[in-house]
């Protein structure tokens, strides 16, 4: 048998991956062009998109309104021309109205440019050809939102831009003034607290530059390194593919931001070889669903969103990593342990070492790769560079970097390549980014995201608790299958003002909803990451959905600890209390596993699972006293597990 290796999918399995990843995740239903002409015209015009965004990153972007105005045109326009009106519409083709939409959407951009001044002048009191540009504008941005995501976030816009116009005739908290269309366009597009606010100038810096770091990064073979690393180091231990899956998945969804692409990228490889050393379909699926929206919540990158959060939150990047770390590292300690819990109780043996790579191979052949990781995070955390001028030198760094060995240099050509696929891969954030903005607009000009606030805090009765659940209802309904990135901006602005009015920390309040508006691609009904793992799988989707939620159950705990205590979130804390509070949360997660999967010597009955759940959620608490209760109730499962352990082996037949 060979060396197991990423490069060796069937192209069977790669159509079926791609089958999977179009079926789950419709932003990956592009055009590919039959003809040459159109096929390079929408090249170069990628191409020229990606070195604009790169260029001015390092020389200074345009003023606010152009920049983002630009951003959104182009994005807009791309957008029209890579997916088709219909989801079984042509692929080869490009019909007339699809460019006549494109180019209405860049008029709207070189409207902007061209009568800038007067432009911004008239905010409050727009014109007729204002109102006419912004009205085109929010078309074209919901039609391309409807073809790049569906329909979910287009109907939510056009609710809310119905209830700006009709909030006087509305009952209770829902009734405002009530604004006419003009106002709405006011709003929505000249000011920047709309279409081009806050979500779309993150967009047009932040998240297109790491997204481009991230393309450059897979062109030299980045998922390849991380997959070979994660077989070197966990492939031969008992489970190991499992293993291989929550680490290689973590990583890569860290940088790439969407889960289904992630557990469709790594789960067409790590899932069969899960099946294959003796996981059910449903677990192997979960592991891998799991793991990939835990990416999202993993330092450094965290799927873009923690930029996101540094823009709205008025705060240092470099925060939000280090406040994130312990969380994530929570999370996947959780998964971790529960895949060898299940490994020890149905004794999976991991991979023959001869078939796995070796580490010091994976290290001298793509090692350097982690270079620009390692600059990144330095530039981020230390250098006080700002995070435009930090990911534009890892970009620089890894194209640099790349050149050290012949398998992971990069031609012109390949780098040109990397360049269109970070505006193809950008272009469905940019669209919900503009998209989201609409409703963030609307939210900010009728007061509803106070209302919202107010009304969670009234049924939960100020109650903390009882709000924390409404809120994670909240953000889990509003997640629903939607893209991490405007899933959290929607949570954002609507659920974590309750949290905030209540005391918490704001940090820790958008943290909260943040987990939550995760999750929602995890937990059934809808949840898309688990029914692409079960579609790569053949297993039973709404089983992989909730063995999905039992793994996960320790990132559904830990944001409510982290909310009472903020030590986790290493806020206003001592590195002595850190500590303590890091190591007693590790056993708690640890006993977490142990309750939710039943097994620690042998199998564990019910009453004994439910004492080590409380036990685990004693040490999680980070209260001296309480930790010390739960250590208590660890070294009484432990002693228990074992004397039953010792009893069964005592009546086995020798």
């Amino acid at each position: 048998m060979a060396k197991i290796s990423l490069d060796e999918m069937s192209p069977e399995l790669q159509a079926q991956q791609a089958a999977i990843l179009e079926q789950y995740e419709k932003e990956s239903k592009t055009r590919s062009f039959e003809g040459f002409l159109l096929a390079q015209i929408v090249y170069w015009l990628s191409v020229g998109i990606a070195l604009y965004h790169f260029i001015t990153s390092f020389i200074g972007y345009p003023a606010t309104h152009l920049h983002r105005s630009a951003h959104v045109g182009m994005m807009i326009f791309m957008a029209f021309f890579l997916y088709p009106a219909r989801s079984k519409g042509s692929r080869k083709t490009l019909p007339w109205y699809d460019v006549v939409l494109g180019l209405l959407a860049v008029s709207v951009a070189v409207y902007v440019w061209v009568d800038y001044i007067p432009f911004i002048n008239r905010m409050g009191s727009p014109n007729t050809m204002d109102v006419i540009m912004g009205t085109i504008l929010i078309a074209t941005v919901l039609e391309a939102s409807r073809r790049v995501s569906g329909w979910p976030l287009v109907i939510l816009s056009l609710i809310f831009i119905a209830y700006g116009i009709i909030g006087r005739s509305l009952p209770g908290i829902l009734m405002h003034r009530g604004y006419n269309w003009r106002g709405l366009i006011n709003h929505t597009f000249i000011n920047t607290e709309g279409i081009y606010g806050t979500s779309v100038d993150v967009a047009a810096s932040y998240i297109f530059l790491f997204i481009l770091f991230g393309t450059i990064m897979n062109k030299c073979g980045m998922g390849r390194f991380f997959n070979d690393l994660a077989l070197a180091f966990a492939g031969s231990s008992k489970g190991g593919p499992a293993k291989v899956a929550v680490i290689a998945s973590g990583f890569l969804g860290s940088i790439n931001g969407s889960a289904v692409a992630n557990v469709v990228t790594t789960g067409a490889f790590t899932i069969p070889l899960m099946k294959k050393t003796g996981y059910s379909k449903e677990f192997a699926g979960a592991v891998e669903s799991s793991a990939s929206v835990g990416g999202q919540l993993l330092p450094p990158v965290m799927g873009a969103a923690a930029f996101i959060m540094a823009e709205i939150l008025g705060i240092k990047y470099g925060l939000i990593v280090i406040s994130a770390a312990i969380p994530a590292l929570l999370y996947y300690l959780g998964i971790m342990v529960q895949v060898q819990l299940r490994a020890e109780k149905l004794n999976l043996e991991g991979v023959p070492k001869e078939h796995l790579p070796k580490l010091g191979d994976v290290m001298r052949e793509r090692g350097h790769l982690l270079i620009p990781i390692a600059f990144l995070l330095y530039m981020l955390l230390f250098s006080g560079s700002t995070v435009i001028f930090s990911a534009f030198w890892a970009i620089v760094a890894t194209i640099i970097v790349s050149q050290v060995r012949k398998s992971t240099r990069m031609t012109i050509r390949q780098l040109l390549d990397a360049f269109s696929e970070g505006t193809i891969a950008t272009v469905s954030v940019a669209v919900a980014c503009a998209v989201v903005g609409i409703i963030i607009g609307v939210v900010s000009l009728t007061g509803f995201g106070l209302n919202m606030a107010n009304a969670i805090i009234q049924l939960g009765r100020s109650n903390l608790m009882l709000t924390l659940i409404l809120t994670m209802v909240t953000c889990m309904i509003l997640g629903m299958g939607l893209p991490s990135i405007p899933a959290y901006l929607i949570t954002a602005t609507m659920a974590a003002p309750a949290l905030i009015k209540l005391g918490i920390p704001p940090l820790a309040a958008h943290m909260f909803v943040f987990y939550f508006a995760m999750f929602a691609n995890i937990t059934p009904p809808v949840a898309l990451a688990s029914f692409a793992a079960a579609g790569l799988s053949g297993g039973d989707p709404m089983k992989t959905g909730l063995q999905s939620v039992k793994l996960s159950l320790a990132g559904f705990i830990v944001p409510y600890i982290f909310v009472y205590n903020t030590a986790l979130l290493l806020l206003d804390t001592s590195a002595l209390v850190a500590i303590r509070v890091t190591i007693t949360a590790i056993i708690g997660v640890s006993m977490i596993g142990l309750a939710t999967e039943g097994y620690l010597f042998v199998d564990m009955k019910w009453p004994l699972r439910v004492v080590a759940f409380i036990g685990a959620l004693l040490l999680i608490t980070a209260d001296p006293v309480q930790d010390a209760v739960g250590f208590v109730v660890l070294v009484l499962i432990v002693i228990v597990q074992h004397n039953m352990h010792r009893r069964q082996r005592r009546t086995q037949p020798t």
